[in-house]
């Protein structure tokens, strides 16, 4: 039975690469007899020829010997569930437990490492010095993580999530950052890798900015912040985070329940459940003041390179380099129209032999799209504002909202030409089209 349920996955591997069996067996110098035979559960191929499908298929040799071993393909999402003090991140670790596992999830929990090093004797102020406390923070923070990843691949169940109570980046929080880019060059690693490691990013609101009278000290011997100092750590939590494409903030502008059934509504869109709707608002803006927004803490610039490939069932699909300073990170995303407002999405993260493979299938008709983004984190909301070459006088504006009459707060300092949601031509797609004669008659 495994062996036809493994044949199937490597046919639906197949045809979603839109690749003949004629193909693939001419690229791994077999004959089409041998290709069939795998896809109808006669044969298998071996540890070589995996890895040669792996390259073909868009895929990695891991997914394809646990399938080969399971009977079928694990689904592991990794997110970080981060906040300020008292934010309700113990209670809302429950919630999540309790709601993902009753619709099919595994789900793991990696603990707060900070606060198991602090309340086991391993602080800040018993360690030489705060950086020297971080290093041995973070490393533990890694091989936990790598732990529990190697875990999740050995499970019965199809979907895992793996929930991180605080991520690589919180540290950044508690340090200058001279000295957290120093231990990350030590651990040999760099802060986008980091940050981007992880699928999605949810900050919970600290009790201390807005629900004041529920701030306390007693149930975490780890927390130390007054008042004024866990409105501060809060602010410098979300400024770790920013530039994270999928980061979402929930706020306490309900009471408690509703704070954490609007996250479980955050964590399902993102999962995809019941399917992977992606809610935005798009706005034509005026050309911002880049000097301001580059000093601003809560504000992250990214480079983007975004390239259409050709569509497959009428799908858009896109692939995407996103960093800064020769430091990328590589995504495939498909979309498909529900409405003028709702899409589905889905989005995979690539290596870079995969991104480059999939450029090889880019629509020529159709330029590839270079802009420079800077992620705002403000007003307990995630813009994006995308500046593109072409344009002197005027720039894009995006935010993702978890529902349709959600309200939102413009920044002050960005001006508005008007909303461009509905509007076709201001479509990243269409822009693709008019690049970059078009744009520029528009400055």
């Amino acid at each position: 039975m495994k062996n036809i349920e493994f044949g199937n996955y490597l046919y639906q591997l197949r045809k979603e690469n839109n690749l003949t069996q004629r193909y693939v067996a001419y690229q791994l110098e077999i004959s089409d007899k041998a290709i069939s035979k795998w896809e109808t559960g006669k044969s298998k191929p071996d540890l070589e020829q995996l890895k040669s499908l792996a390259v073909l298929y868009n895929t990695s040799i891991d997914d394809l010997l646990n399938f080969k071993s399971t009977g079928k393909q694990i689904k592991i999402s990794k997110i970080v569930l981060t906040g300020g003090p008292c934010a309700g991140k113990t209670t809302a670790l429950s919630w999540i437990s309790n709601y993902f596992t009753k619709i099919g999830y595994g789900v793991l929990f990696v603990p707060e490492t900070a606060t198991e090093l602090i309340t086991n004797g391993v602080a800040p102020w018993t360690c030489g010095t705060v950086c020297d406390f971080q290093m041995l923070n973070l490393k533990l923070q890694k091989y936990k993580e790598k732990t529990f990843e190697k875990a999740a691949k050995t499970m019965d169940n199809e979907k895992i999530l793996i929930v991180c109570d605080r991520g690589m980046l919180d540290s950044k929080a508690y340090m200058k950052e001279i000295d957290f880019k120093k231990i990350l060059k030590d651990l040999k690693t760099t802060e986008i890798k980091e940050r981007d490691s992880y699928d999605a990013i949810f900050h919970l609101v600290s009790a201390a900015k807005g629900k004041e009278e529920a701030y306390t000290l007693s149930n975490n011997t780890a927390r130390t912040e007054s008042l004024e100092e866990a409105k501060k750590l809060d602010d410098k939590i979300i400024s770790a985070w920013t530039g994270h494409p999928h980061f979402r903030i929930i706020d306490n502008s309900t009471d408690f329940e509703e704070k954490l059934e609007k996250l479980l509504k955050e964590i399902s869109a993102f999962l995809g459940e019941p399917e992977p709707l992606e809610i935005e608002r798009k706005y034509l803006i005026y050309f911002p003041n880049l000097k301001e927004l580059e000093e601003m803490p809560n504000c992250t610039k990214v480079d983007i390179v975004q390239t259409y490939l050709k569509s497959i069932d009428n799908s858009e699909r896109r692939v995407r380099a996103r960093g800064i300073d020769g430091e990328y990170m590589y995504y495939l995303t498909e979309k498909r129209k529900i409405s003028e407002l709702k899409r589905v999405e889905v989005e995979k993260r690539l290596t870079q032999d995969e991104y480059l493979k999939y450029l090889m299938e880019a629509d020529n008709t159709l330029h590839p799209i270079h802009k420079t983004r800077y992620c705002l984190s403000e007003n307990n909301q995630y813009f994006e504002i995308d500046i593109y070459p072409e344009w002197d006088k005027q720039a894009i504006m995006e935010i993702e909202i978890s529902n349709e009459n959600e309200k939102i707060q413009i920044p002050s300092f960005i001006k508005v030409i008007k909303e461009v949601t509905e509007d076709e031509k201001y479509k990243n797609y269409n822009l693709a089209k008019e690049m970059p004669k078009q744009l520029v008659k528009r400055k």
